[in-house]
């Protein structure tokens, strides 16, 4: 099980750009370049014991992960111009945002 995991952490690395940008390609005469939130994760465990006398052992691993597009680059006479996904800005903005004004107003009150 550790060399899987071993592995995998090893390519983390190298992946995380290539998976945060898309392969560039051209749509209607423009050249577009999609950006992406990526996040992902990976655990593994292992372990002995002798429950009712008897010896056991096991190990399990797993991991999952998530891109959410977020807008693209696009190239427009020769200038690069990003352009957001409003959805994705408002998923992820307004948590924020709201984090953020919950975080200040304690602060505010703490300071009174």
């Amino acid at each position: 099980m550790a060399t899987l995991v071993e592995r995998i952490a090893a390519r983390i690395p190298e992946l995380g750009v290539k998976l945060a940008y898309g392969e560039s390609r051209i749509v209607g005469g423009e050249e577009i370049m999609p950006v992406s939130f990526v996040g992902y994760g990976f655990g593994a465990g292992e372990g002995t014991g002798t429950p009712n006398g008897q010896e056991v052992s096991g190990s399990g691993g797993g991991g999952g992960g998530v891109s959410i597009p977020v807008g693209a680059y696009l190239r427009r006479g020769g200038r690069l111009v990003f352009r957001p996904n409003p959805i994705a800005l408002l998923v992820f903005g307004l948590p924020v945002v709201t984090a953020l004004g919950v975080g200040v107003a304690a602060v505010v009150r703490a300071a009174r």
